[in-house]
């Protein structure tokens, strides 16, 4: 993606930049494996409340310093080194994608300006390769899925208000490769009605999934915290983003799968992560914030 000058402006009625509150660090004498699983914890804790507050928080982000925001720091437990997030461009006089006069939550920004970039030290994916300006085509989105789901999949997405797709991918040093969508659709409407993005989603090569158990944990942490499930409380496009991640249920194979799916008004984000034994948690987490972020 490429970055917009720190000059820009958001609109007028941008919010101000949304700092986390810091998390609290694990004990020292708590092992490898827990502080990774602490570490995922605060960045899902961190999306988590991203949804509740239902705003435009990252339009603002460009000038805050990357300790600040979860993911542009390099402390050692297992995170990737982004480089810092641009806001997108708008075209003059386009509403943000969730202000009050812009009900239906619609993306004005480009598609390919709203994609993640990659970390630093991550290679261009080796697959399918994006056309210009990152646009992917129906097939070759598809490529994602078993060949037994790809019809039904195409039809929807002709049917059910497909717009466009665009994609990037990369592989870091740790063999871990990312690949992400975005499918903007005609409304948030069409977004729910999208079958690619479920527990019973048929991925290539992919036995079967559930749900990340660490996600689930914070979800229902928070559903305690607030006395209610925030989405509840209208559709999900008015709650910002809609969030759900899963991983390749075990035995997995040679290789195992996440999936992180991020519905945010008229755009449905699809994030793959995919390595050889394990994929590891914590980048996966962070990546699937990032993504929800610059998604407003």
């Amino acid at each position: 993606m490429t970055e917009q000058n720190t000059t820009d402006r958001a609109p007028a009625g941008d919010t101000a930049p949304v700092e986390p509150d810091a998390a609290q660090p694990a004990p020292a004498a708590a092992p490898k494996g827990r502080r990774k699983l602490f570490a995922a914890l605060r960045w899902t804790a961190a999306v988590v409340v991203f949804a509740a507050v239902g705003t435009a928080v990252t339009y603002g982000i460009t000038r805050v310093e990357r300790t600040d925001v979860p993911g542009l720091s390099t402390k050692d437990d297992g995170r990737w080194n982004y480089p810092a997030l641009a806001k997108p461009q708008l075209p003059a006089g386009a509403p943000l994608p969730f202000a009050e006069d812009n009900p239906e939550a619609i993306h004005y920004a480009g598609l390919n300006q709203l994609l993640l970039p990659a970390p630093v030290g991550a290679t261009p994916d080796s697959g399918p390769k994006p056309e210009k300006d990152e646009a992917v085509t129906v097939d070759t989105f598809l490529e994602e899925y078993r060949p037994a789901e790809r019809e039904k999949l195409k039809t929807q997405l002709v049917n059910e208000g497909l717009r466009q797709i665009a994609g990037r991918g990369w592989t870091t040093p740790d063999g871990t490769r990312t690949r992400i969508y975005l499918l903007r659709f005609h409304g948030p409407r069409f977004v729910d009605a999208f079958q690619g993005c479920t527990l019973s989603t048929g991925l290539t090569n992919v036995s079967a999934l559930e749900a990340d158990p660490v996600w689930s944990e914070v979800k229902r942490s928070q559903r305690n915290d607030l006395g209610r499930d925030s989405a509840a409380s209208g559709p999900s496009w008015r709650s910002a983003h809609d969030v759900t991640l899963y991983q390749e249920a075990k035995p997995a194979g040679d290789e195992q799968v996440r999936m992180g799916c991020v519905q945010s008004g008229d755009i449905q984000a699809l994030v793959l992560q995919t390595r050889k034994g394990e994929a590891p948690v914590v980048p996966f987490h962070q990546t699937v914030i990032l993504q929800s972020q610059l998604l407003g």
